[in-house]
Protein backbone atom coordinates (compact mmCIF):
# COMPACT_ATOMS: atom_id res chain seq x y z
CA UNK A 1 0.00 0.00 0.00
CA UNK A 2 1.37 3.41 -1.00
CA UNK A 3 1.93 5.86 1.83
CA UNK A 4 0.46 9.35 1.87
CA UNK A 5 2.68 12.41 1.77
CA UNK A 6 1.80 13.21 5.36
CA UNK A 7 2.88 9.75 6.55
CA UNK A 8 6.19 10.09 4.70
CA UNK A 9 6.78 13.55 6.21
CA UNK A 10 6.08 12.24 9.70
CA UNK A 11 8.51 9.35 9.21
CA UNK A 12 11.09 11.74 7.79
CA UNK A 13 10.90 13.98 10.87
CA UNK A 14 11.19 10.94 13.16
CA UNK A 15 14.16 9.58 11.19
CA UNK A 16 16.14 12.81 11.25
CA UNK A 17 15.34 13.36 14.93
CA UNK A 18 16.87 9.98 15.77
CA UNK A 19 19.83 10.57 13.46
CA UNK A 20 20.44 13.99 14.99
CA UNK A 21 20.62 12.29 18.36
CA UNK A 22 23.02 9.72 16.89
CA UNK A 23 25.36 12.49 15.74
CA UNK A 24 25.19 14.17 19.17
CA UNK A 25 26.03 10.91 20.94
CA UNK A 26 28.80 10.26 18.42
CA UNK A 27 30.36 13.67 19.13
CA UNK A 28 30.21 12.91 22.88
CA UNK A 29 32.08 9.62 22.30
CA UNK A 30 29.05 7.64 23.48
CA UNK A 31 29.55 5.27 20.59
CA UNK A 32 27.41 2.31 21.65
CA UNK A 33 24.33 4.49 22.07
CA UNK A 34 25.20 6.38 18.90
CA UNK A 35 25.34 3.14 16.90
CA UNK A 36 21.89 2.11 18.14
CA UNK A 37 20.49 5.50 17.06
CA UNK A 38 22.25 5.35 13.69
CA UNK A 39 20.76 1.92 13.00
CA UNK A 40 17.27 2.96 14.07
CA UNK A 41 17.45 6.23 12.13
CA UNK A 42 18.72 4.54 8.97
CA UNK A 43 15.89 2.00 9.13
CA UNK A 44 13.36 4.83 9.41
CA UNK A 45 14.99 6.71 6.55
CA UNK A 46 14.84 3.59 4.37
CA UNK A 47 11.08 3.53 4.95
CA UNK A 48 10.91 7.17 3.89
CA UNK A 49 12.86 6.34 0.72
CA UNK A 50 10.39 3.59 -0.17
CA UNK A 51 7.49 6.03 0.09
CA UNK A 52 9.17 8.85 -1.87
CA UNK A 53 8.21 9.27 -5.52
CA UNK A 54 10.19 12.35 -6.50
CA UNK A 55 13.47 11.26 -8.17
CA UNK A 56 15.47 14.24 -6.89
CA UNK A 57 14.35 13.64 -3.31
CA UNK A 58 15.08 9.94 -3.66
CA UNK A 59 18.61 10.70 -4.87
CA UNK A 60 19.24 13.06 -1.94
CA UNK A 61 17.89 10.51 0.53
CA UNK A 62 20.15 7.79 -0.88
CA UNK A 63 23.19 10.04 -0.44
CA UNK A 64 22.27 10.84 3.14
CA UNK A 65 21.56 7.21 3.95
CA UNK A 66 24.93 6.21 2.49
CA UNK A 67 26.66 8.87 4.60
CA UNK A 68 25.02 7.69 7.81
CA UNK A 69 25.69 4.04 6.95
CA UNK A 70 29.37 4.78 6.34
CA UNK A 71 29.68 6.53 9.70
CA UNK A 72 27.76 3.77 11.49
CA UNK A 73 30.12 1.18 9.99
CA UNK A 74 33.15 3.12 11.24
CA UNK A 75 31.63 3.35 14.73
CA UNK A 76 30.80 -0.37 14.70
CA UNK A 77 34.34 -1.35 13.69
CA UNK A 78 35.76 0.88 16.40
CA UNK A 79 33.48 -0.67 19.03
CA UNK A 80 34.25 -4.20 17.85
CA UNK A 81 37.99 -3.52 18.16
CA UNK A 82 37.57 -1.94 21.61
CA UNK A 83 35.61 -4.98 22.76
CA UNK A 84 38.18 -7.33 21.27
CA UNK A 85 40.97 -5.52 23.11
CA UNK A 86 38.97 -5.33 26.34
CA UNK A 87 39.30 -1.52 26.34
CA UNK A 88 35.67 -0.50 25.88
CA UNK A 89 34.42 1.95 28.51
CA UNK A 90 31.47 4.30 28.43
CA UNK A 91 30.22 6.52 31.23
CA UNK A 92 26.71 7.92 31.64
CA UNK A 93 26.01 10.65 34.17
CA UNK A 94 22.52 10.61 35.66
CA UNK A 95 21.75 14.02 37.11
CA UNK A 96 19.65 14.63 40.22
CA UNK A 97 15.91 14.38 39.37
CA UNK A 98 16.67 13.28 35.79
CA UNK A 99 14.12 11.06 34.05
CA UNK A 100 14.34 8.66 31.11
CA UNK A 101 16.68 6.17 32.79
CA UNK A 102 14.49 3.12 33.35
CA UNK A 103 16.15 -0.29 33.55
CA UNK A 104 14.89 -0.95 30.04
CA UNK A 105 16.43 2.26 28.71
CA UNK A 106 19.79 1.47 30.31
CA UNK A 107 20.07 -2.27 29.67
CA UNK A 108 18.02 -3.10 26.57
CA UNK A 109 20.77 -2.33 24.05
CA UNK A 110 23.07 -4.87 25.73
CA UNK A 111 20.49 -7.66 25.92
CA UNK A 112 20.86 -9.26 22.51
CA UNK A 113 20.01 -12.80 21.42
CA UNK A 114 23.32 -14.16 22.79
CA UNK A 115 22.45 -13.39 26.42
CA UNK A 116 21.76 -16.57 28.38
CA UNK A 117 22.96 -15.60 31.85
CA UNK A 118 22.95 -12.42 33.94
CA UNK A 119 24.82 -11.99 37.23
CA UNK A 120 23.78 -9.19 39.59
CA UNK A 121 25.73 -8.19 42.68
CA UNK A 122 24.12 -5.49 44.82
CA UNK A 123 24.40 -5.16 48.61
CA UNK A 124 21.05 -3.37 48.91
CA UNK A 125 18.95 -5.22 46.36
CA UNK A 126 16.61 -6.48 49.09
CA UNK A 127 15.56 -3.01 50.21
CA UNK A 128 12.47 -1.19 48.91
CA UNK A 129 11.19 2.32 49.58
CA UNK A 130 8.47 1.12 51.95
CA UNK A 131 11.17 -0.11 54.36
CA UNK A 132 9.79 -3.61 54.98
CA UNK A 133 11.76 -6.14 57.00
CA UNK A 134 14.29 -8.61 55.61
CA UNK A 135 11.87 -11.53 55.93
CA UNK A 136 9.33 -9.81 53.69
CA UNK A 137 12.08 -8.84 51.26
CA UNK A 138 13.28 -12.43 51.03
CA UNK A 139 9.71 -13.55 50.53
CA UNK A 140 9.36 -11.05 47.67
CA UNK A 141 12.51 -12.35 45.97
CA UNK A 142 11.15 -15.88 46.29
CA UNK A 143 7.92 -14.81 44.58
CA UNK A 144 9.95 -13.29 41.75
CA UNK A 145 11.91 -16.54 41.47
CA UNK A 146 8.72 -18.58 41.16
CA UNK A 147 7.21 -16.18 38.64
CA UNK A 148 10.34 -16.25 36.46
CA UNK A 149 10.36 -20.03 36.59
CA UNK A 150 6.93 -20.04 34.95
CA UNK A 151 8.58 -18.29 32.00
CA UNK A 152 11.53 -20.67 31.78
CA UNK A 153 13.97 -18.37 33.62
CA UNK A 154 16.00 -19.76 36.51
CA UNK A 155 16.81 -17.29 39.30
CA UNK A 156 19.49 -18.26 41.81
CA UNK A 157 19.84 -16.12 44.94
CA UNK A 158 22.87 -16.00 47.23
CA UNK A 159 23.29 -13.81 50.30
CA UNK A 160 26.51 -12.27 51.58
CA UNK A 161 27.29 -10.03 54.55
CA UNK A 162 30.59 -8.82 53.12
CA UNK A 163 29.99 -7.56 49.56
CA UNK A 164 30.08 -3.83 48.86
CA UNK A 165 30.56 -3.59 45.11
CA UNK A 166 27.65 -3.19 42.74
CA UNK A 167 27.80 -4.62 39.24
CA UNK A 168 25.80 -6.42 36.58
CA UNK A 169 27.38 -8.83 34.10
CA UNK A 170 25.92 -10.41 30.97
CA UNK A 171 27.45 -13.53 29.46
CA UNK A 172 27.87 -11.68 26.14
CA UNK A 173 30.69 -9.64 27.68
CA UNK A 174 28.92 -6.51 28.91
CA UNK A 175 29.50 -5.34 32.47
CA UNK A 176 27.61 -2.41 34.02
CA UNK A 177 28.52 -0.67 37.27
CA UNK A 178 26.06 1.81 38.77
CA UNK A 179 27.32 4.00 41.61
CA UNK A 180 24.10 3.62 43.59
CA UNK A 181 23.39 0.10 42.39
CA UNK A 182 19.89 -0.68 41.13
CA UNK A 183 18.32 1.58 43.74
CA UNK A 184 18.88 4.88 41.89
CA UNK A 185 15.21 5.87 41.65
CA UNK A 186 13.53 8.29 44.01
CA UNK A 187 10.50 7.24 45.98
CA UNK A 188 7.29 8.00 44.02
CA UNK A 189 5.03 10.60 45.62
CA UNK A 190 2.05 8.27 45.48
CA UNK A 191 0.72 5.17 43.70
CA UNK A 192 -1.06 7.50 41.26
CA UNK A 193 1.89 9.72 40.36
CA UNK A 194 3.65 9.56 37.00
CA UNK A 195 6.60 7.23 37.33
CA UNK A 196 5.01 4.81 39.80
CA UNK A 197 4.77 2.16 37.06
CA UNK A 198 6.69 3.74 34.17
CA UNK A 199 10.26 4.06 35.46
CA UNK A 200 11.23 6.29 32.51
CA UNK A 201 9.06 8.94 34.16
CA UNK A 202 10.42 8.44 37.68
CA UNK A 203 13.02 10.98 38.91
CA UNK A 204 16.46 9.59 39.75
CA UNK A 205 19.11 10.22 42.36
CA UNK A 206 22.37 11.52 40.97
CA UNK A 207 24.69 8.67 40.05
CA UNK A 208 27.18 7.43 37.47
CA UNK A 209 26.84 4.40 35.20
CA UNK A 210 30.05 2.84 33.90
CA UNK A 211 29.80 0.35 31.05
CA UNK A 212 32.60 -2.02 30.10
CA UNK A 213 32.99 -4.90 27.69
CA UNK A 214 35.18 -7.94 28.02
CA UNK A 215 34.66 -10.97 25.81
CA UNK A 216 35.91 -13.15 28.64
CA UNK A 217 33.34 -11.99 31.20
CA UNK A 218 32.98 -14.63 33.92
CA UNK A 219 30.51 -15.23 36.71
CA UNK A 220 30.97 -13.02 39.76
Amino acid sequence: MAKSGREVDTQSVAAFTVLKRAVELDSESRYQQALVCYQEGIDLLMQVLKGTKDDTKKSNLRKRITGYMDRAEIVKKYLDQEKEDGKYHEQIKIEENATGFSYESLFQKYLNETVREVWIQDPYIRQIHQGSGKQQQSSGLQEIKESLQNHGVLLEIEYSSSIHDREIRFNNGWMIKIGRGLDYFKKPQSRFSLGYCDFDLRPCHETTVDIFHNKHTKKI
